[in-house]
């Protein structure tokens, strides 16, 4: 390089606040500055003060979170029961109907004239508040089993009455379906965006071909729809990993402890019952396992596109 662009790229950097030696831009760094110092506030500042709190009686909190405490982790019946349990039903229902319920009203919406109306119709619910869907859902169940609009509807068949947020056999069922009708409109919709990315010309071939539509839903659709069904299922299991809202309006973690979740009772043993450290313990391990899949997450958005 000559001395005349030498010194004409130093003077642009100079010119625009960077340096030439070590590449540091002085004003993008005046301009992250707040943003870095409300994080470090904000988000760095309480998990460091929660793990620090965890440990306050040593490894206790652990090992009692993992072994004594029944309503956390219940190994001694089949199935398991406690809070943990309670989120791994959540991860596996919940994310699975919503993917399949979404994809379905996806592919069917796509062969009606009146397809913006459906969509418009199952994103509804995600317009609503937590809390909200929480007390429509509580109208519908009721935890008295001769009262709620589905106990009504099951009368006119002479089924029932069943107690769904009375009973722990069913609350964490009724729970989910309640979670799923709140959320399937996410994932239509994005499902439905990355189904019109694919090719008319590769659908229209297969037909020729002589597939048919289950074929070609199955060998086709769901393949190139692989990777936005991921970044669907990752985003609604980190959702229920920190769900709380709906639990706790609908049934407070009742009946019992039968529908506990972990971010629930983080917030029970925290702040009602007053045990700030064993609460900590609870949030860190709420952490634990969220941070797998946001690097899951994080690389998969960095690797590849979300439609191809």
């Amino acid at each position: 390089m000559s001395a005349t662009s030498t010194a004409v790229t130093s003077a642009k950097a100079q010119r625009s606040g960077g340096s030439p030696i070590r590449g540091w831009n002085w004003m993008a760094s005046l301009f992250l500055t707040p943003a870095l110092l409300l994080l470090g506030v904000f988000m760095l500042y309480p998990v460091i003060s929660t793990i620090v709190l965890s440990f306050d009686r040593g490894l206790g909190n652990y090992i009692r979170l993992l072994t004594a405490d029944r309503r956390f982790l219940d190994l001694s019946t089949f199935p398991p029961s406690g809070a943990l349990f309670n989120n791994v039903l959540w991860v596996v229902f919940y994310t699975t109907g919503c993917i399949f319920f979404g994809l379905l009203i996806a592919v069917l919406a796509t062969r009606v004239r009146y397809e913006p109306a459906i969509k418009a119709i199952v994103f509804l619910p995600m317009a609503i508040a937590a809390t909200a869907l929480g007390v429509i859902w509580r109208f519908v169940y009721t935890p008295d089993r001769d009262t709620g609009l589905l106990n009504a509807l099951l009368g006119i068949f002479h089924l029932g009455p069943i107690a769904f947020l009375g009973d722990t056999g069913w609350v964490n069922t009724a729970l989910i379906i309640a979670g799923i009708w709140g959320s399937v409109g996410f994932a239509t919709v994005i499902l439905s965006a990355a189904l019109k990315g694919i090719s008319t010309e590769v659908l229209e071939a297969a037909r020729v071909d002589g597939a048919r539509e289950s074929q070609i839903f199955r060998r086709i659709i769901i393949p190139m729809l692989s990777l936005p069904i991921s970044v669907v299922a990752v985003t609604l299991v980190i959702n229920v990993i920190k769900l709380f809202d709906l639990i706790y309006v609908m049934t407070a973690g009742g009946p019992g402890s039968s529908s506990r979740v972990i971010a629930f009772t983080m917030y029970q043993e925290a702040f009602p019952a007053g045990r700030v450290d064993y609460g900590a313990a609870v949030a860190v391990m709420m952490l634990v396992i969220l941070i797998p899949v946001l690097i899951f997450n994080v690389r998969r958005f960095r690797s590849e596109r979300v439609v191809q």
